[in-house]
């Protein structure tokens, strides 16, 4: 499976959260997607897994347009708790089995029994590192050909953060792309061989990472690219 994206456009309001993006992604591929908030990370995300419709532009699945059709190819860890208050770590599970044939419970079910969650807590109640393994839990059960990760290691402490790593990389490889968007660079750079960066919608570097970190760290190359942004704007301030 390939996932390739065709000069992507998103506009909100008049504004470009995606402009003119183009690239490809081999099976197999495990890819960093970079960039400070508002670079349109999500927004990207979203247009692959099919909820977001680009406004030009199109991402291709296999030389198939993203539509209905390839949101049963596709998994997708939102950063936001998407289930309703009274439902139960258990109900999620069930939900996901009734709505995607490729669910498998048993998967499911030790995942969450890795993580410590028990399957009769509400999903209110959970704390954010918490919520964070049912949805890694519940995107890697799946036998989905391409998946994503929207800031799986955000705001979560530091044994949570391994436990999300050790879990995302278990699924890499097998002919699947994997797309993983972070800002904690460092820590998730482990995991993958190529990158994509955003900046203001648009993609501004890209590459394998054996091309990317030749000569620098990818954290080094992360600050060069957006660092100087971030001076010119406050000397612009001065």
């Amino acid at each position: 499976m390939n996932l390739k994206s065709e000069n992507l456009t998103r506009r909100y309001w008049g504004k470009d959260a995606l402009r003119n993006v183009s690239f490809e992604l081999a099976a197999g591929s495990t890819c960093l997607l970079l960039g400070p908030n508002g670079s349109g990370k999500t927004t990207l995300m979203k247009i692959a897994a099919g909820l977001v419709s680009p406004s030009t532009g199109r991402i291709l699945l296999d030389g198939e347009a993203v539509g209905t059709a390839t949101k049963r190819r596709t998994a997708y860890m939102p950063t936001e708790n998407y289930f309703y208050n009274y439902m139960t770590v258990r109900d999620a599970g069930k939900y996901y089995a009734d709505f995607f044939p490729d669910f498998d419970r048993g998967a499911f079910d030790a995942r969450i029994r890795r993580a410590e969650l028990a399957p009769d807590a509400r999903i209110r109640t959970l704390s954010s590192g918490m919520g964070a393994k049912l949805r890694l839990s519940l995107a890697l059960s799946r036998d989905a050909e391409l998946m994503m990760f929207d800031e799986p290691i955000n705001g979560v402490d530091m044994l949570t953060r391994d436990w999300v790593l050790e879990e995302i990389a278990r699924r890499r490889g097998e002919g699947r792309v994997l797309l993983i968007s972070t800002h904690l660079v460092e820590q998730a750079e482990r995991l993958a061989d190529c990158a994509l960066f955003l900046r203001d919608g648009e993609l501004v570097r890209s590459g394998s990472l054996a091309e990317i970190c030749r000569e620098k760290s990818l954290e080094d190359v992360y600050r060069e690219i957006y660092g100087n942004r971030n001076r010119s704007e406050e000397e612009e301030t001065c």
